[in-house]
């Protein structure tokens, strides 16, 4: 008979969400459902807050990348703001937001993701963990922990603190980098460098070992969208958010922030507090694009970084032009480090980062803003509106985990078909569905939000487990 396998917690991941796999009377995979089982009200209880308060308020929405809600949140108030901030407060936050990036990379390849990929996907799952790593692969796990210190410890240097810092507001920021703090940043970048280095060479080395997962792990064709420069270069601070075809074409682009809702809509899912944004040109669900590490290295001509670049001529050389497959967003993930390294270095030898002039002052002279960057999870939006008294009317954000909603799903599906064959169900096979899910990275508790009315489902179970009723 047909039956339901559900796993109740995904684990090693930002947030709570539960997997549904239905099979048919044969014990083949007939359907798969994604729940994003919390919701956060981030959107509701700002509504009356002064628009200059929202930078710190919405930081909190996650311990994780705090940051880059202070970035996205800062750049709405300065729409609100209608200035254009100074260059060297401009440099500081896209410096602030590098280190974020490496941090957040490496608690994902090295904590989250590691254990399945070096201590295999049907390991002991009592073992399958940090402290396994640590046991099995002590030099890989000491290199994930200094790497995300670095990040951390320069996020806390520039900005005070390490996680939710309020260094970041409209205008700028509230004060300018010292001599001693660029010089101590500078001085631990070779280290960062080299676990770098010997990361990259370490996976490169492990990707003929998995041909089952890079087949099936998400690899399917779809758009893909990510924030550009005029001529091509990766950009996480600022930029065009560019959207692709599944094969590299173009498809469209965001140029002006405000125009964002012309390319981009929400549906809300009936199973699930997490909306599903798609290609509004192409409508729902056809319009499915990523978002995240795969997608920007697809969109991106360059990363404008040397090393990097060498790095990128070799993973397109290895894998195509535009890559499909959500099983090398971990690839993806440690380029993408590499070349933040590199941008800082660049950004910490630059004599204006120094400049004293770092905030400009100004009251509202816009009813609405929204800030874009690239959250290192992929494309984060900030929209607010606000009164003349610069009251928040309204707000909107649109989380990077949110954009690859659909493709969440669909990999789920797609593993769950590869792996769970003729109803013969193992623990290292439902690892792997779960596995799909880290690819992405994905930090549920940004993501959901109360925009909207999201269904829910409400089911009683009877003291076996069985399902007695359900609304």
């Amino acid at each position: 008979m047909g039956h339901t396998i559900q796993i109740h917690h995904v684990t090693r991941i930002e947030g709570h969400a539960r997997i549904d796999i239905h099979l048919n009377d044969e014990g083949r995979v007939s359907s798969t459902q994604f729940h994003v089982t919390q919701v956060r009200g981030f959107e509701k209880f700002t509504e009356g807050r002064p628009f200059y308060e929202m930078p710190a308020i919405t930081a909190r929405i996650c311990g994780i990348c705090p940051v880059s809600h202070l970035l996205a949140s800062a750049k709405a108030c300065d729409a609100i703001m209608a200035v254009q901030i100074p260059e060297p407060a401009r440099l500081l936050r896209e410096l602030l937001h590098c280190a974020q990036f490496i941090q957040s990379h490496a608690l994902s390849f090295f904590h989250l993701s590691a254990p399945d990929l070096l201590l295999g996907f049907d390991s002991d799952p009592a073992a399958r963990n940090v402290l396994g790593l640590i046991e099995k692969h002590p030099e890989a796990a000491r290199d994930g922990i200094a790497l995300r210190r670095f990040g951390q410890q320069a996020i806390e240097r520039l900005a005070g603190e390490r996680i939710h810092p309020a260094w970041v507001v409209p205008g700028g920021v509230n004060r300018p980098m010292s001599v001693d703090v660029r010089d101590q940043i500078l001085s631990e970048l070779p280290l960062a460098h080299s676990i770098l280095r010997r990361t990259l060479r370490m996976f490169k080395s492990m990707l003929d070992q998995f041909p089952a997962e890079s087949e099936a792990f998400g690899n399917m064709p779809t758009m893909h969208a990510g924030l550009t420069d005029l001529d091509g270069r990766l950009q996480i601070y600022d930029g065009i958010v560019r959207f692709i075809e599944a094969d590299g074409r173009p498809a469209g682009r965001i140029a002006r922030p405000l125009e964002y809702s012309r390319m981009i809509g929400e549906a809300a899912l009936p199973d699930s507090y997490l909306k599903a944004p798609y290609f509004k040109p192409r409508g729902y669900p056809e319009g499915i694009y990523r978002v995240g590490p795969l997608a920007r290295l697809n969109v991106a001509e360059t990363c404008g970084s040397a090393e990097a670049d060498r790095e990128l001529a070799e993973y397109r050389q290895r894998l195509g032009r535009v890559v499909n497959s959500s099983f090398f967003y971990h690839y993806a993930r440690l380029i993408e480090a590499l070349w933040a390294l590199e941008r800082m270095e660049e950004l910490l030898h630059l004599p204006e980062i120094l400049d004293r002039h770092v905030r400009a002052e100004a009251g509202v002279n816009a009813l609405e803003g929204v800030g874009i960057i690239e959250a290192p999870r992929g494309v984060l939006i900030h929209h607010y509106r606000v009164d003349e008294r610069g009251a928040i009317t309204g707000a909107n954000l649109i989380v990077a985990t949110g954009h690859n909603n659909l493709a969440i799903s669909r990999s789920i599906q797609q593993v769950a078909e590869r792996f769970l064959e003729n109803g013969r169900i193992s623990e290292g096979a439902l690892n792997r569905v779960s596995a799909v899910v880290r690819a992405y990275d994905p930090c549920l508790s940004c993501s959901t939000h109360a925009f909207g009315r999201p269904a829910f489902r409400l089911r009683l179970l009877g003291a076996g487990g069985t399902v007695l009723d359900e609304r």
